[in-house]
């Protein structure tokens, strides 16, 4: 019988499984959690009596033949993929499967430099080599944006020996790149378009949203569920087309993915995938309607720059994702980072993350008219209580790197730890960046420069949570050891 969207395979499986009266002689320990009843209390009975390891009947997540096959192929029709495969290890581990997948050691792949810190950890582990396209930059805003297609063309002719080219679609703050025009050269090139969509789940559901990459005729896409589509945190797809081998992308997943796949987190695939089949039009309308209202709000303030399809340009702005509700704070004289703390600390509203010039509010139909509108009026009154002369602030969140060898021979090499402020001019062994958005100010085998210094040491002051180095306290840094 040919299953429909309105089915749930992974769901209807647990839920039967969970009404047999099973002997527990197998892991997890907590054994429905009447081992840790403190954390079965938290968690609910349900939650933890869910939480069961593979078997016959559920299948396997290493070599599904069964119910988690069948909710996979599900998924791929529901995001008109060949295949899709479920991650559990977050779109990281998607991400990397994708690199894993087109590169081995010593090719090249084209991306921007804007790419998540998952991609360039990817290449540490690989060896692939980055041909990096820096993405174009918005002055007032100070943010990287896509990739021009003719900037993409020119890395294709001049390395023709790249076996694929990653995009971000969209980036952090909502800007998509021609995915489309990128595809069709990259193709007639003979390489691979990998797509990091982990923003961009509502793309395949939503309407008068950027294309998503299987409509665009990428070879595989990363997607985070978890993020706007209504998973459990950490659960992901992977969809990938018809020039990518289903059985060796199951193998590289499995170079790298837990052998004990969490049911918490599959069963969450299955029924965010039918839900979105369902309901996704819908839920996303919602989504764009509520940040339509408050971008046009915020706007009204005055300082306050809350952007959109008004930046699109057709080049490295080729298109703009409607649900992001992303806030240029720098003209009301404050950092991104600073009006995040303050909307956290005295407004009690968390956000999804401020820089160094913005901030960005995830916004879904989980969300209700009433906190929209607290958001908007907190906004009003950290700009009428704290803003002050913008003079002094950092302009530009992107710096061009200098690559000076691969990151793997880099994260490798014989290394000391240097303080920051006497880095300058040494090629940096580690990550440093800002987290969220998790985008590396420097990675490893980029020359360490006075104006990235000068970033860090701002980023520092101004409280954002920087990571990626040795150092917890990001007062030194590795560098390679010449």
């Amino acid at each position: 019988m040919k299953l429909k969207q309105e089915n749930a395979p992974v769901y209807e499986a647990l839920t039967k499984h969970m009404k047999n009266r099973v002997v527990r002689l197998d892991v997890p320990g907590h054994k429905g959690g009447r081992m840790n009843k403190p954390l079965r209390d938290f968690l609910g009975e349900q939650c933890l009596r869910c939480d069961v390891n593979s078997m016959k009947n559920l299948d396997n997540l290493c070599h599904p033949t069964g119910v988690i096959k069948q909710a996979e192929g599900l998924a791929a029709e529901a995001f008109n993929a060949h295949n899709a495969f479920f991650i559990v290890n977050g779109t990281t581990a998607a991400v990397q499967t994708m690199v894993f997948t087109a590169c081995k050691a010593g090719e090249k792949i084209i991306m921007p430099r804007n790419v998540h810190r998952s991609a360039i950890n990817a290449l540490v582990v690989c060896g692939a080599v980055p041909v990096y396209v820096n993405p174009g930059t918005n002055k007032k805003l100070g943010i990287p944006l896509g990739m021009s297609v003719e900037d993409v063309e020119k890395a294709i002719i001049e390395n023709p020996d790249a076996k694929a080219v990653l995009v971000n679609n969209p980036t952090y703050y909502g800007i998509c790149s021609d995915i489309r025009r990128i595809v069709d050269i990259a193709h007639k090139h003979g390489m691979l378009v990998l797509a990091d969509e982990a923003h961009g789940t509502h793309f395949y559901f939503g309407d008068n949203l950027p294309v998503n990459a299987m409509q665009a005729g990428a070879d595989m896409a990363a997607v985070s569920i978890h993020k706007t589509g209504g998973s459990l945190t950490q659960s992901s797809l992977l969809l990938c087309g018809k020039n990518v081998s289903e059985g060796y992308v199951r193998q590289i997943i499995n170079l790298t993915q837990t052998t004990s796949g969490s049911y918490l987190l599959m069963v969450s695939l299955d029924m965010a995938r039918r839900n979105l089949a369902l309901n996704g039009k819908e839920l996303f309308a919602k989504a764009c309607d509520y940040v339509s209202y408050a971008r046009g709000e915020i706007n009204k303030i005055g300082g306050y720059y809350a952007f959109g399809q008004d930046l699109v340009n057709g080049r490295d702005i080729f298109a703009f994702d409607d649900t992001k509700l992303s806030v240029h704070t720098r003209a009301v004289g404050l950092a991104g980072v600073e009006v995040y703390d303050l909307l956290r600390d005295e407004y009690d509203i968390q956000i999804e993350f401020g820089d160094i010039g913005n901030i960005l509010a995830i916004v879904s139909a989980g969300d209700r008219e009433l906190e929209i509108e607290r958001f908007i009026s907190a906004l009003s009154e950290i700009k009428r209580l704290y803003s002050k002369d913008p003079a002094g602030l950092f302009d530009h969140e992107y710096i061009n790197p200098i690559v000076k060898v691969t990151p793997q021979k880099a994260f490798y090499s014989d290394k000391k730890a240097v303080p920051v402020k006497e880095s300058c001019g040494k090629v940096c062994a580690e990550f440093v960046m800002c987290y969220p958005p998790g985008i590396p100010i420097l990675a490893p085998g980029e020359m360490i420069t006075k104006e990235i210094i000068e970033y860090i040491t701002y980023c520092k002051e101004k409280g954002c949570l920087m990571t990626g180095t040795e150092d917890l306290e990001i007062n030194y840094i590795n560098v390679i050891d010449e």
